[in-house]
């Protein structure tokens, strides 16, 4: 008797082989038939529905973007001027007549300063000294305010640290990638801590966080710095850019059709840039929080 002789009917009748991968390795089917639905219990197989599925997402994800760029482009055009008229010109007038520039720029400080204490956004004292001073003293005032506004939340902090670590219990995620500040050596916490000022997390609540760290006051106040540069930047080009549009509709300028361009590409260009630097400093952190889940 012959070895096909031995083999039951079902197994040697001729088969159906289709090769698959499901990220796992390359496997093959062996069947009568090719499943109808295009999907192999157990496998994720490339049939006609996860196409179309795949098909339509794209379709989502370029509907989205359109309607995101028209949205985008009524804002500008018509919220755009709306906005410059009912709070810029009316903010920068009150400012010009109301305080001379020593007294605003302390005023400025201040509030940069002490903001941060009681959770307040600082952007518009930020937007206000970008208009006001520009790119060189206004840079060098809003990182002195800064220095002291994420130092004063740090130091508070310290004398209740035990409700602190009670709190970050609660979001146990969220307090892993905080830890990243207190491991290792000076430049390890430096780098961590200026990755956490460029990612999205609250820059807020991380001045009172870090003190549940390990974390050095020296690298935690220079990296502090390091990493909101690029947001500083952002603030002070667009306060400018409000201050220029602001002026050119108040009849107190003109911007050419060369200026508008250039100041739009060099607003988008920073964005962008802002962007990818969070996009970047983001995946190092979910990077350094695997490497530590390692170890």
């Amino acid at each position: 008797m012959t070895y096909e002789e031995q083999l039951p009917d079902e197994i040697a009748s001729p088969e159906v082989k289709l090769r698959i991968g499901d990220g796992n390795g390359d496997y093959v089917w062996l069947g009568e038939e090719y499943p109808e639905s295009g999907v192999i219990e157990g496998f994720q197989g490339r049939g006609p529905k996860r196409c179309w599925a795949s098909f339509w997402w794209w379709v989502k994800v370029v509907f989205s973007c359109v309607s995101l760029l028209v949205v985008g482009a009524v804002l500008a055009f018509w919220g755009g001027p709306l906005l410059i008229h009912k709070l810029v010109v009316p903010i920068l007038d009150w400012e010009r007549t109301t305080f001379r520039k020593p007294i605003l720029a302390l005023l400025l400080f201040a509030s940069i300063a002490i903001f941060p204490i009681f959770l307040l956004p600082t952007s518009p004292c930020m937007w206000v000294a970008g208009m006001t001073f520009g790119y060189g003293y206004g840079f060098l005032l809003i990182m002195a305010a800064a220095s002291l506004g994420m130092s004063l939340p740090f130091f508070i902090g310290s004398l209740c640290r035990h409700r602190i670590h009670r709190w970050l219990e609660k979001w146990p995620k969220k307090a892993a990638i905080i830890r990243l500040a207190g491991e290792g050596n000076w430049f390890h916490q430096f780098r961590a801590v200026t990755l956490l000022r460029i990612s999205p997390f609250p820059y807020l609540i991380f001045n009172y966080a870090a003190v549940a760290t390990n974390v050095k006051y020296c690298p935690y106040i220079f990296g502090s710095l390091a990493g909101t540069i690029p947001e500083t930047f952002v603030t002070i080009y667009s306060g400018i850019l409000l201050r220029n549009v602001a002026d050119a509709s108040h009849g107190k300028g003109f911007l050419s059709v060369e200026q508008i361009i250039w100041d739009v590409l060099g607003f988008c260009a920073a964005v962008a840039a802002t962007i990818a630097i969070t996009v970047y400093a983001k995946k190092t952190l979910q990077r350094l929080q695997a490497e530590e889940e390692l170890l």
